[in-house]
């Protein structure tokens, strides 16, 4: 027998409106949702992915159904038939400033400022909700281009008013950097059950419960070690555990930690733990963790002994979840 699903708990239909700002709601369900033309709603979709749009009213839309066009699809990781939960965002801040990046193989041929020629023209008055992370394409001068959001202030979200300061200063995304294990799953890991099994009992759970440990007066653990020669798929699995919980990734290389200049190391690791903290909950995943933090009785000079203290101490400063 079927279960009665939510009714905020919506079936992905094809937008009628190619708005990458907008999804579209019958009248019926806008009014069971308490929702009206022009309110800002937050979505969630597949593994753990969240974006956030404008609602809009469409008659020809079933009660059952979200209108939503390819591009906040993508952003969502659904499909069209897939449910995606919807909810009211309250009131969202206006931004005081966010910071785009094109995708590297949609500006290929593109002459002008990306600013003046497809940003300014984009937001303008248009007062268009943006989240980190999500891409949005914009259609002008009969070549569309793709942009994502990198930064938001205030973070995670924000609207695009006037005032707003719009950056897009930098190195264009690679394609293949922005699709890179980006979709990856459980159901992209074979051969790992056991360890998976572990790997989400002391990973997953705390993030998804972690006022079960408080009521059982358990502290989860803090760090776990993934072992194995390259390629046998630690980075993937640490993505995928991000990817199905919703969590915030950070990845960094050992290598790229050290530093000749004295406390440069320590500083760089107090960063990355600082920004992952800025976006909690998140999870750090370092790789080649052995360069930078070895046995303290094996480390062979001061530095390698400081950057392990260090690295014990953030362990050690780490919130709960």
């Amino acid at each position: 027998m079927d279960r009665k699903r939510s009714p905020n708990r919506l079936i992905v239909d094809e937008a009628s409106n190619d708005d990458n700002s907008v999804v579209a709601l019958s009248m019926a369900k806008m009014e069971e949702l308490q929702l009206f033309r022009g309110d800002t709603v937050l979505i969630k979709g597949k593994l753990g992915r969240e974006s956030i749009c404008i609602v809009l009213q469409d008659d020809s839309c079933d009660d059952a159904n979200i209108r939503m066009n390819k591009v906040v699809r993508k952003n969502l990781k659904a499909r069209l038939g897939d449910l995606v939960t919807i909810s009211a965002c309250g009131d969202v801040p206006y931004g005081k400033r966010i910071h785009v990046l094109p995708i590297d193989d949609t500006i290929e041929g593109v002459t002008g400022n990306l600013f003046d020629v497809y940003l300014k023209p984009y937001f303008l008055e248009a007062y268009r909700p943006v989240k980190k992370g999500d891409l949005f394409l914009v259609r002008q001068a009969m070549h569309p281009v793709e942009f994502k959001v990198v930064e938001t202030d205030p973070a995670p979200y924000c609207i695009v008013a006037p005032d707003t300061i719009i950056h897009c200063e930098g190195e264009p995304i690679r394609r293949e950097d922005e699709e890179k294990l980006d979709e990856a799953g459980y159901s992209d890991i074979g051969g790992c059950r056991r360890q998976m099994a572990q790997i989400r009992e002391m990973i997953e759970l705390p993030l998804r419960h972690p006022t079960l440990f408080k009521t059982l007066g358990v502290k989860p653990p803090r760090g776990v070690l993934l072992y194995g020669p390259p390629g046998s798929g630690k980075t993937l699995i640490a993505r995928a555990v991000a990817n199905e919980t919703g969590a915030f990734f950070f990845l960094i290389n050992g290598p790229e930690i050290m530093s000749k200049m004295a406390g440069e190391s320590e500083s760089n690791l107090r960063k990355a733990f600082e920004e992952a903290e800025k976006n909690a909950p998140a999870i750090i995943f370092i790789d080649e963790i052995d360069s930078i933090a070895p046995k303290r009785d094996k480390t062979n000079g001061e530095v390698e002994r400081r950057i392990v203290s260090q690295l014990l101490t953030l362990m050690d400063g780490l919130k709960q979840r």
